[in-house]
């Protein structure tokens, strides 16, 4: 195939990917989830709704909710039937960026494509998980204090609460799968193990820093939170990479094989006896060759 014929492949894949992005966008924007609705308007619920009813769950009782604007909950709405609709896609899109790239792929490294993608899904699901069970509950309880502290009402933007909490899950789960990206790097020999058993202190502290910056607004009890399970899958993944790293085969000279060392030439010719001329293989009176 040419490269356009690719690039034309490329895009046929794409557009369905977009195809599958607007349906699914579409859907979590409109679709109702039940037919309570035709009863009674303010129970018009979509999936883009239900979003955002469960990650309300997560507020404290007595924080308010406020709009500031009169546009954010449509706002609200449509970035959460985005999100989801990109969730839907994005199963699609990563099927189709395999197919359009798995015939480029080496056995060794099409064998690592599915285990990576098995362990980033796995991975990612329960980082997610622990997000929103943990991590968001344990950045409220370090927040609300400080609103007693400083004097103020506890009140807080509903884009500002939403951008938050979607925020923190979203970081955490992919905090989760370091070690996926982690061991790839080590498997096709980018990183080696030692470079962060010798250096196990400085990375610890790198880690807690990168909790701390994104972790937002969670104070010290949200980030030793974060940072807790990622040392841990980070530890796990060190030894999980090790296995990789087997001695590779020492460099051998190549053995070249050389012609056999032609026989010395002699001093007078075999046909006609007449003397030759040294280093000369053809006879200077029959012309012919004494090799």
């Amino acid at each position: 195939m040419t490269i356009w014929d690719h690039i034309r492949e490329l895009v046929q894949r794409m557009k369905i990917v977009v195809v599958v992005f607007i349906v699914s966008t579409l859907v979590a924007l409109g679709m109702p989830i039940d037919l309570s609705f035709l009863k009674n308007l303010t129970y018009y619920h979509t999936p883009a709704i239900a979003l955002l009813n469960l990650l309300r769950g997560l507020k404290p009782h007595n924080l308010v909710l406020l709009a500031l604007n009169v546009t954010a909950p449509l706002e609200l709405w449509a970035v959460a039937s985005f999100i989801l609709g990109a969730m839907v896609t994005l199963p699609v899109f990563a099927y189709e960026l395999y197919q359009f790239i798995d015939p480029a792929l080496y056995p060794n490294e099409r064998g690592a494509v599915y285990p990576a993608i098995l362990a980033f899904t796995v991975l990612f699901t329960g980082g997610a998980l622990f997000g929103f069970f943990f991590l968001v509950p344990v950045m409220f309880i370090g927040m609300m204090p400080f609103f007693t502290l400083v004097g103020a009402a506890p009140e807080i933007g509903v884009t500002d609460y939403f951008s938050l909490v979607g925020l923190l899950i979203l970081v955490s789960g992919f905090s989760f799968t370091l070690p996926v990206f982690f061991v790839l790097l080590v498997k096709f020999h980018v990183l080696h193990t030692s470079l962060i058993t010798k250096n196990r202190r400085y990375f610890h502290a790198a880690l807690y820093i990168i909790c701390a910056v994104i972790t937002p607004d969670g104070g010290p009890l949200a980030d030793i939170a974060l940072y807790l399970p990622m040392a841990a899958f980070a530890e796990i993944s060190i030894w999980f990479a090790k296995r990789y790293e087997k001695e590779e085969p020492k460099e051998t000279e190549l053995e070249v094989e050389r012609p056999p060392t032609p026989p010395p030439l002699p001093t007078v010719c075999k046909f006609c006896g007449h003397d030759l001329v040294k280093g000369n293989p053809f006879c200077p009176n029959c012309k012919r060759s004494q090799v």
